[in-house]
């Protein structure tokens, strides 16, 4: 029943993915939608009978399927594990991905390729189902690499838009330098321990203690982290996120807010026996989390693009879960991953309503006094836009208030920073509801005209994520919290110690909420009161302009690392290739000149052939008798 119903789960997507690439284009665009949607949907359906299991039987479910690799001493089945992680991560992936789906289908609805589409995002939620059941890092890389190519794929979607399909190489690229870490963690996990099953893993390393003075485990510790660097953005490969939005908004919600970049996140919460024999490593992970957050957040205060903005706020908030990885509280992050997931999808989804509304327009400063016009978006986003300030009681407040005291108690400086990157979060999401929603709207008189709240399909999917961003914080209160209790018997006794509501919690709430406020607080007085509105391009100056032009990061890589490249290839092009085939070409010649000339010798005579047979046996006993 098991095995039955977790190839159902897996194998669902893959059949949307199936149907809309042989039938799609043959089919009406309202049941391509219906199929890619019910497909994920059937997937979630199965999730909850498994989430069910788990909670009246907390032993996890595993489910071989074949042996795939069968040496010596290395073996490595196609197997899959169903324990309270997957289960956690695949309702959200699956959930949320029939939402985004349904979602879809009104927001591609004139879109002439909405069959290709609908297959990649079905294919992305099979690999993504892929990467979270994997029982191994192989089946696990399976998906790893198969979310990095739909992702590639669905960036690059209008591919008629040369910058878009720059903008997919640039992420395909930059996620292959984070994988290739990643595989070499795998491989030094391999050569160690000659298994890559995630219990055996565990087994391997807690009973022997000889293994930890050995160095390779905090390399191998590293690797992996390089490769959450990649897959979740995080410096310094994270510039690929922001270009990431070239896609159509459900992707930028899907898959580069609610799900993908979250995969660096799952992988070192899985590993965390490994992560937590490698302290320097830990270390590391925080402090780069940390910065990544105050860098990304520091960045969306002056950007313009609406989803550029919500886009650096993704990167600043995987920024604030790999620092809550990097103090050892694992299930901290996952409640943060889950509340983000959340009230992020909401916004994306809610900035493609106001897209769609405005025939395309992605620059806040020609938006304005859409609220009237739009007022379920408005009010979607807005919830969502609390929780993501760190607004009582709104899920947000829970899970990053747990963050930054988790910070408190572990490192003061990492909690300063984290808290200026919180309150920078609180600025720059009312600056973007302020810019969109509120005074007069700025854009031009046709698009004015054509103003109007979006169909059913893409404001139901908000209400939906919208509610969950309000009372997602539920499930992990301080002092009482459901998802600590759910993920323990992944953590055991060495899991994060539960904060409880003293006197120092309520002091250091108090403080965050005060500094959400102060942050929406300067929002309100620059672009309500004082109805500013951003300048030009070509205006901004000082600190601004280094802000707008994201620390001119890009630039450095393109000086630096891409140039080179460049230069290095075309040397290589002009001179090595074309003296390499000049040899090659040449050899080519010499054999055909060798061959013309041997054909002058086939004339026809007998008498030569006669000639040449009584050499040749001549030659024959020469060599044979008398050498």
């Amino acid at each position: 029943m098991e095995k039955n119903l977790a190839l159902v789960l897996l194998l669902a997507p893959l059949c949307g993915f199936l149907f809309n690439v042989f039938l799609g284009k043959k089919a009406g665009k309202t049941i391509i939608g219906a199929i890619g949607t019910l497909s994920i949907l059937i997937s979630f359906f199965a999730t909850t009978y498994f989430f069910a299991l788990i909670q009246s039987n907390a032993k996890p479910i595993q489910i071989d399927l074949f042996q795939w690799i069968s040496l010596e001493k290395f073996n490595v089945n196609f197997s899959f594990l169903l324990d309270q992680l997957s289960i956690i991560w695949l309702l959200f992936v699956t959930g949320i991905g029939t939402l985004i789906h349904l979602y879809s289908i009104s927001y591609m609805h004139d879109d002439e390729n909405m069959h290709k589409f609908f297959a990649y995002l079905n294919l992305f939620v099979f690999f993504m189902v892929t990467l979270v059941i994997g029982s191994n890092l192989l089946v696990m890389f399976i998906g790893w690499e198969g979310v990095g190519l739909c992702s590639y794929l669905l960036i690059g979607f209008w591919y008629k838009n040369q910058e878009y399909n720059d903008a997919a190489k640039k992420a395909f690229i930059m996620n292959r330098i984070g994988d290739l870490g990643l595989l070499i963690g795998i491989f030094i996990l391999g050569y160690l321990f000659n298994t890559l099953d995630y219990a055996t893993l565990k087994t391997g390393i807690l009973a022997n203690s000889d293994i930890l003075s050995n160095p390779l485990l905090s390399i191998a510790a590293l690797c992996l982290f390089i490769g959450a660097c990649g897959k979740s953005a995080q410096i310094p490969l994270y510039t690929w996120l922001p270009d990431a939005m070239a896609g159509p908004t459900p992707v930028s919600a899907l898959i580069h807010a609610a799900t993908m970049v979250t995969a660096g996140i799952f992988m070192v919460t899985r590993m965390n026996f490994l992560f937590n024999l490698a302290p320097y490593v830990q270390d590391i992970m925080a402090i780069v989390g940390t910065i990544t957050a105050i860098v990304a957040a520091s960045i969306g205060l002056v950007q313009n693009d609406i989803k550029k903005v919500l886009a650096y706020s993704t990167v600043s908030q995987l920024g604030l879960m790999f620092l809550a990885l990097g103090l050892g509280a694992y299930e901290v992050a996952v409640f943060h991953v889950i509340t983000h997931a959340f009230f992020k999808a909401c916004l994306f989804l809610g900035s493609g309503s106001v897209i769609h509304a405005l025939h395309g327009e992605q620059d806040m400063r020609n938006m304005g006094g859409l609220k009237k016009v739009m007022p379920i978006t408005f009010w979607t986003m807005m919830i969502s836009t609390l929780a993501i300030a760190g607004i009582f009681p709104f899920a947000g407040f829970w899970s990053k208030d747990e963050i930054l005291m988790t910070a408190f108690h572990g490192n003061m400086i990492l909690w300063i920073i984290g808290s200026i990157a919180s309150i920078m979060t609180a600025f720059y999401m009312f600056r973007l509801m302020y810019l969109t929603f509120f005074k007069e709207f700025r854009g031009t008189d046709e698009q004015k005209h054509h103003l109007h709240e979006s169909p059913s399909l893409i404001t139901i999917p908000l209400i939906i994520l919208a509610f969950l961003a309000a009372i997602g914080g539920l499930i992990s209160l301080p002092g009482n919290s459901w998802l600590n209790h759910y993920l323990a018997p992944l953590f055991g006794k060495v899991g994060h110690a539960e904060h409880h509501l003293d006197g120092t919690a309520y002091v250091l709430m108090a403080i965050a909420t005060v500094g959400a406020l102060v942050g929406i607080g300067i929002a309100y007085s620059k672009y309500i009161k004082q109805n500013q509105v951003p300048e030009e391009d070509s205006k901004i100056t000082g600190v601004a302009k280094v802000l707008y032009n994201k620390y001119y990061v890009d630039e450095i890589y393109d000086a630096i690392i891409v140039n080179p490249l460049y230069k290095v290839s075309h040397f290589c092009r002009k001179y090595i290739e074309t003296a390499v085939s000049g040899f090659v070409f040449g050899l080519g010649k010499v054999t055909n000149e060798i061959g013309t000339q041997g054909k002058l010798v086939q004339n026809g005579s007998i008498g030569l052939y006669l000639f040449a047979f009584v050499l040749g046996v001549c030659s024959i006993f020469i060599y044979l008798f008398l050498v």
